[in-house]
């Protein structure tokens, strides 16, 4: 129980810092960032592998870089959308 509660606190930093560096506001506030933190470390681990301090199953460097790209896809995406409107 206590390894699920710790891997979402871990998944909503995670989420907050890689849109902080970015600078987009990540829409859908904690869930958003939640979700992104999860889709993050899972896209980091992919392009990065695990290195670094590694925290409730989560290599924090790659999965912080991982969310970083995400938001920033997905700002695009929003750009893209909101300028076809």
């Amino acid at each position: 129980m206590w390894g699920i509660i710790i891997s979402i606190v871990m998944a909503i930093i995670i989420g907050l810092i890689g849109d902080a560096l970015v600078g987009h506001n990540m829409p859908g506030g904690i869930l958003g960032s939640m979700i992104a933190g999860f889709v993050g470390a899972w896209i980091g681990s992919l392009l990065f592998g695990d290195f670094g301090p590694i925290i409730a199953d989560f290599a924090v460097v790659p999965a912080i870089i991982g969310t970083a790209i995400f938001v920033f896809i997905l700002g695009l995406i929003g750009k893209l959308f909101r300028r076809a409107a």
